[in-house]
């Protein structure tokens, strides 16, 4: 089940907006839109009618909880993300991590985060 906070991210990375672009269209801080959506904070009415047009998203979809929404019950940043990368790729991931231990998947993920960020310093 999520919450307006996972809402609000899962609509603003659809959007490819940065926490700080929306802070900016709903006129609060970049903590404050955080604090939405690690649901430390619920916006009150007014912030949260700000938001949805800031996202073009009406107030019914933001509030609504997934369940509702997604009947097939798979969470919707997997599908955004699968959506994003293809079925085909996302398959290829799956099929590779579900052969590594926690341990082994960590190390990947961790060589995977250094050659990007090396590559990106260069």
């Amino acid at each position: 089940m999520s919450t307006i906070g996972e809402n609000i991210r899962m609509y603003r990375e659809q959007r490819k907006m940065s926490q700080q672009d929306l802070a900016l269209k709903v006129r609060v801080g970049v903590a404050t839109i955080q604090k939405y959506e690690a649901g430390e904070q619920i916006p009150d009415t007014s912030t949260i009618l700000k938001i949805c047009t800031a996202l073009d998203v009406p107030a019914s979809e933001l509030l609504e909880r997934a369940d509702l929404s997604n009947p097939s019950g798979i969470d919707p940043e997997i599908e955004y993300l699968i959506k994003e990368i293809g079925v085909k790729r996302a398959k290829l991931i799956l099929r590779k991590a579900k052969e590594f231990s926690e341990e082994d998947f960590l190390r990947v993920m961790q060589m995977l985060y250094e050659l990007k960020y090396n590559k990106d310093q260069k």
